[in-house]
């Protein structure tokens, strides 16, 4: 609930306490200093990837064990980051450890298929209730591939997406995601904008951006892509948007996108790289009971080796089972991955640890909102099962407009320094949730109230 008549925050506070977390935090980390002086001779930015990057340096991390993680300075840090919600079983979990050390001995990559994969494919079939699955490597490539057959199976080219949803990095998703709020425009035409160089016009213009929670107009839009003669191949959405803190469909959202996207012949693909196996068992697919046509997961897959997977309805599939369409990669269902898959979910995502993260979700969310009713700061906590966030906008967010409108991204960044100074490991930036896993603790959930309060005490001192 967003806090009623929420006090008014000095700016020149949040300055002032910005400018003394991030001397702490510098402090703190020399090593990281060191490291990425090292990194940045051979590795471009000093990281692998772009997202790790942060100013003026990346904290480097150095092992991790359970809900605990520790940077190369020697600090342990609770991990409310989790690899971008991959490792939602925890960090060493002994039942994956045993899995891979036993593969490891066995061979470790043989590009050819094994029983696992078979075992695997099973389960998912009985928790998201799609009859037919792939597996690829990545997130990126999970949605890259659905695309693909969507296509393949329909016959269009054109796609439709969620303005400010990420579903990867490959150039026909790479669109309308991160803009800024004066170029955002009229909800039923938003431009198709590339998000960053190196992405052909010709590819972004395939791609057509909606809002989130507005079904009415991704309706009008598909018509009008019909009238142009352009009809879209897929509908790609997140059930539940996930870069924007957690923003949540509502009620009848997801139904009336399903009967639209059926009416008009339109492949309905739920992105649940981010929620699949993080929010419930059947992920959001699951958790809201609404079956799209696709799936496509990644990250908490492999229970920390890369992953990810592709699900879908027999007609959508056959055009994979017939050899239209090429689905291919040499890493894809890799016996190592496989291993670890296989031994998460059936010893360590189970319905007990569901009920687990479930609890600790809404222990979290009860401290959480306690802290701004007690200090009248503007802002919400929203929240399903592993995965939350406290949301700083006196109004509710419900698509990527209203983010850009209201949402106070100094007050999100200040409130990263502080968990960072206080052992709680978090995701750098300002649209990122917490993820949960298995092995967090009621201690682990009171110790991110107890530093989420003193921001709140400092704020309003």
């Amino acid at each position: 609930m967003v806090t009623a008549s929420p006090v008014r925050i000095d700016r020149g506070r949040i300055e002032e306490l910005t400018e003394r977390e991030q001397k702490t935090l510098d402090a703190r980390t020399p090593k990281s200093g060191e490291m990425y002086e090292w990194a940045r001779k051979t590795l471009s930015g000093g990281v692998a990837s772009s997202y790790q990057v942060r100013d003026p340096w990346p904290i480097y991390l150095e092992k991790g064990h359970g809900s605990k993680v520790w940077d190369v300075d020697g600090t342990e840090m609770v991990d409310f980051h989790n690899g971008f919600g991959s490792m939602v079983q925890g960090h060493a979990h002994p039942a994956i450890v045993e899995a891979v050390q036993r593969q490891v001995a066995r061979g470790t990559h043989f590009a050819a298929p094994v029983e696992d994969a078979i075992v695997i494919s099973e389960e998912l079939v009985r928790r998201f209730g799609l009859p037919q699955w792939r597996y690829v490597n990545s997130g990126s490539e999970a949605t890259m591939d659905a695309i693909r057959i969507a296509r393949a199976f329909t016959g269009r080219d054109t796609i439709v997406k969620i303005f400010g949803s990420y579903h990867g990095h490959h150039d026909y998703v790479m669109v309308s995601i991160s803009v800024p709020y004066e170029n955002i425009g009229d909800p039923d035409n938003y431009a198709s904008l590339p998000y960053g160089a190196g992405i052909p016009k010709a590819a972004s213009d395939l791609t057509i951006a909606v809002p989130f929670n507005d079904a009415g107009a991704m309706e009008r839009r598909i018509e009008r892509l019909f009238d142009e003669g352009r009809p879209p191949a897929c509908v790609i959405m997140e059930p539940a948007m996930m870069n924007l803190g957690v923003v949540l469909p509502e009620p009848g959202y997801l139904e009336a996108v399903r009967e639209i996207t059926k009416r008009h012949g339109v492949v309905l693909i739920f992105d649940e790289v981010k929620t699949g196996l993080c929010v419930a068992p059947g992920g959001a697919t699951e958790k809201f009971g609404v079956l799209p046509d696709m799936v496509t997961m990644a990250k908490a897959l492999g229970g920390g080796l890369p992953s990810g997977a592709i699900g879908g309805s027999e007609e959508v599939m056959e055009v994979v089972n017939n050899g239209s369409v090429y689905q291919v990669g040499t890493y894809n269902g890799n016996p190592l991955t496989m291993a670890a898959a296989r031994a998460s979910l059936e010893k360590v995502l189970t319905p007990e640890a569901y009920q687990h993260l479930d609890m600790l979700n809404d222990r979290l969310m009860a401290g959480c909102d306690a802290v701004l009713e007690k200090y009248n700061l503007p802002g919400y906590t929203v929240g399903i099962s592993s995965k939350g966030c406290v949301t700083f906008s006196p109004t509710k967010i419900t698509d990527y407009a209203s983010f850009q409108a209201s949402h106070d991204g100094e007050l999100t960044d200040l409130a990263w320094l502080y968990m960072m100074n206080r052992g709680v490991f978090m995701t750098p930036g300002r649209e990122e949730e917490w993820t949960l896993s298995v092995a967090h603790s009621v201690q682990d959930a009171d110790t991110y109230v107890a530093a989420f309060e003193e921001l709140a005490h400092d704020l309003v001192a």
